[in-house]
């Protein structure tokens, strides 16, 4: 039998069903006034806020018979945060907004508000406050909007970057296409699947792997975004849509062109993602696959920093992304052009 329905509670009685998911989110010290109020009030230790927003839609960013709610609590936070640690900054506030249809049940709202309270616990983040709506039938759709500090660091910008500008990656790519591609196949573990025992083939722990950072967006380096701006990166992105799609951006951005190494990307694309989906498609994922949430930032010859690979480097050129001297036959994610 269906449980508790959105619609069998108040707006007030919802609010303390999940305020109490988002204790020990809420306590530093920048935070002058958290959820409670009619708005937060937030400190901007460095003078400058870096905002960001994003947000998913029921069907559209993911699906019930895929994801629980919890995991797609986490992955609408990694989405904002990468986005923070791609300008260089730290993240300081979470703001969320929850629509849906008043059949949905309590227990996913529970589920979604856990997720985020564990991604927001992991990245030291508070959950300042947010807002709650009913929506359409069937619809479900969840937005955040991150708030940043730059702790007086230049925001790292997409049209820094500079001929012979070395281009380096911190995560994983192609991890999250290439879980979605072998869901969209029927290959795919859902949340409803154990875990595989310690019995398991190479084959079932890579497709298990590549799920759940499709469903969860993994962990992504969300550190390593002020650690390359302290290192002197000349420009920076995460990896939402695509690898070549991001990188194009920022290569049209700067003015130059991106060249990338074949034996570089093929690296990237060993282990997991060869074992679940073959070479080929495994090299495909690693250029065109979206949610990744990984950085790729340019950063002046010699300047790398530990635990960062490189890529590619930056040269003259018409903007664009070549790889070994080739434009690559990918697109990545469009929105309005999937």
């Amino acid at each position: 039998m269906p449980g508790t329905r959105l619609r069998d509670l108040s707006e007030g009685e919802l609010l303390a069903r999940i305020f109490p998911l988002l204790h020990g989110t809420t306590g530093p010290a920048h935070v002058h006034l958290g959820p409670g109020d009619d708005a937060a009030v937030l400190a901007a230790p460095s003078g400058a806020v870096v905002l960001t927003t994003d947000s998913m839609v029921r069907e559209r960013d993911w699906r019930d018979d895929w994801s629980s709610g919890h995991e797609v609590g986490r992955k609408v936070v990694a989405q904002n945060l990468a986005d923070i640690a791609a300008m260089g900054a730290v993240p300081t506030g979470l703001l969320i907004a929850l629509a849906a249809d008043p059949r949905t049940e309590v227990e996913w709202a529970v589920e979604l508000t856990a997720g985020i309270a564990q991604a927001a616990r992991a990245a030291g983040t508070p959950v300042l406050g947010g807002d709650l709506s009913s929506a359409g039938p069937g619809t479900i759709f969840v937005a955040i909007t991150a708030v940043g500090d730059l702790a007086g660091r230049p925001p790292v910008r997409r049209d820094g970057a500079r001929p012979g500008d070395v281009v380096a990656v911190a995560g994983t790519l192609g991890r999250s296409g290439g879980g979605l591609q072998l869901l969209l196949a029927g290959r795919g573990r859902t949340h409803l699947d154990p875990r595989p025992d310690a019995g398991a083939s190479p084959l079932e722990r890579a497709v298990d792997e590549l799920c759940r950072v499709h469903r969860t967006a993994g962990e992504p380096p969300f550190a390593e975004g002020p650690r390359a701006a302290d290192a002197g990166a000349t420009a920076m992105i995460d990896v939402s849509d695509g690898l070549v799609r991001d990188l194009g951006r920022l290569a049209r951005a700067s003015g130059l062109r991106v060249e990338l190494s074949g034996r570089a990307l093929a690296a990237e694309a060993a282990g997991a993602l060869t074992d679940a989906l073959g070479a080929d498609e495994a090299l495909r994922q690693v250029l065109s696959g979206g949610e990744e949430h990984s950085l790729v930032a340019t950063f002046p010859p010699g300047g790398v920093p530990a635990g960062w690979r490189v890529l590619g480097a930056c040269v003259v050129g018409e903007p664009g992304v070549l790889v070994d001297g080739v434009e690559p036959d990918v697109l990545g994610w469009d929105h309005f052009r999937p």
